[in-house]
């Protein structure tokens, strides 16, 4: 069976929750593969919301194995958190769940060092979630990590601890006037979460190579988006792992030629969190009405999104960048009110046009979008199950979304249900059945 990525096309919360819940009913193997809990997967079954931050999102679908890849870092004690929650949930995670023995481990340091490093940028402060990612990433390429397997070693893991601290403590006391931290008030948390975790700590690499030899259907589900990735996306305002599906291949430990499938998740308009350039953001009622509409606040930390139509300059570079072969579009339904709809085609920088999206974030900042518009739908389309059902004037506007990228819609996504969904192809609709 084909080993699909899904991946998110543009900065991240595009409805991939969602998305990975509705392709993962039978998928046999779901892997998460970068990122931590500064990511989070909205999944909503019947009604009942559930939001992921570590755990896959196919850990929702009780036939499924799960793997968190060694690309992620992991926080233990939200994911112990999370275990609780989904295990009371009535979801196994016993025998279904696998981390990987080489994903680093978020100590409280990094959470620390995250919040004291943002302070000091003042003005240039870049929006970080204070979880601690990206010096746990840091301490990962300083090759001066703790792993998994270092963890659930109760020998190994004070020796490390031990020899982090003491250079840790010495940023955190000369450099950045903070209290050091103590090795075995950390040592004592942190066995708690290790004697949690360790019955699921193992050599994923092998478990993931096994499942594609076997013929496996099995799927590589990507946190944030394209825009965020640490070499291709609006740099300095990204996370700090590969976003884009050539990720998998590091974060997952699989090489390029298992990968058949790249599925782009787009949001039906543009939102992103924190601060970076948005050309197409909307600091008006309409953005403020997307908000509301679309519920657009951080699954992770509540902050409100920024808002802003769909930017197809963007997508073009996203979907060049992963190989992108269908795309699934999200929030569709959050148009439904909107009497007109606007596509940015192009960017007028300087007084020249641009088709293609300047990686130099000068430019960018300078960027003037060039609209397209296009007449809304005005009408309710979360009961559509079939394309042919949803409104032309709906049609239209997916169509031209296909035209302007080069790459056919999949899946449309018309609500937030998992029920709420039309497979535009053959192949999807098997799937989906």
């Amino acid at each position: 069976m084909p080993a699909s990525v899904i991946v998110g096309m543009q900065w991240g919360d595009e409805g991939k929750g969602k998305v990975v819940d509705y392709l993962t009913r039978n998928a046999d193997l779901v892997v998460r593969h970068q990122g931590g809990n500064n990511a989070g997967h909205t999944v909503v079954i019947d009604g009942k919301k559930t939001i992921l931050h570590l755990l896959p999102s196919g850990i929702l679908n009780e036939h499924s194995i799960c793997v968190i890849g060694n690309g992620t870092v992991v926080d233990p004690s939200v994911l112990c958190t999370e275990i609780e929650h989904v295990e009371a949930a009535g979801h196994r995670c016993e025998g279904r769940l696998y981390i990987s023995d080489c994903a680093h481990v978020i100590m409280p340091y990094h959470r620390l060092l995250d919040r004291l490093h943002e302070q000091a940028r003042g003005k240039g402060k870049i929006g970080t979630t204070g979880r601690g990612i990206g010096p746990a990433y840091a301490d990962k390429a300083d090759r001066f990590g703790i792993r998994m397997a270092d963890l659930v070693n109760p020998t190994r893991f004070r020796e490390m601890l031990a020899a982090c601290l003491s250079i840790k403590n010495r940023i955190l006391v000369e450099c950045l006037q903070a209290d050091p931290m103590d090795a075995d008030a950390i040592f004592e948390e942190y066995s708690r979460y290790a004697a949690r975790l360790r019955p699921y700590v193992t050599d994923t690499v092998t478990l993931v190579h096994h499942a594609l030899s076997d013929g496996k259907r099995v799927v590589f589900e990507g946190a944030q988006g394209t825009m965020l990735d640490i070499d291709h996306g609006t740099f300095p305002y990204v996370t700090s792992s590969s976003t884009i599906a050539g990720g998998v291949c590091s974060g997952a430990g699989v090489p390029p030629s298992q990968i058949k499938e790249v599925i782009g998740i787009v949001k039906a308009y543009t939102t992103r969190v924190g601060e970076g350039p948005f050309p197409t953001e909307l600091k008006n009622e309409l953005g403020e009405l997307l908000r509301q509409e679309g519920q657009e606040f951080g699954a992770t930390t509540g902050r409100p999104r920024r808002c802003g139509w769909l930017d197809c300059v963007q997508l073009r570079r996203a979907a060049a960048i992963n190989g992108t072969t269908g795309i699934v579009l999200t929030k569709t339904d959050v148009l439904s009110k909107l009497q007109r709809l606007r596509i940015c085609t192009a960017y007028q920088i300087d007084g020249k046009t641009f088709d293609v999206f300047p990686s130099d974030p000068e430019l960018l900042n300078r960027a003037e979008p060039i609209y397209e518009d296009i007449e809304g739908w005005n009408q309710d389309i979360r009961s559509c199950r079939k394309r042919e059902e949803l409104p032309q004037k709906a049609e239209q506007y997916f169509r031209r979304i296909e035209e302007l990228l080069g790459v056919p819609i999949y899946i449309i996504s018309v609500g937030p249900g998992r029920e709420e969904t039309i497979a535009c192809t053959e192949a999807y609709r098997i799937a989906s059945s």
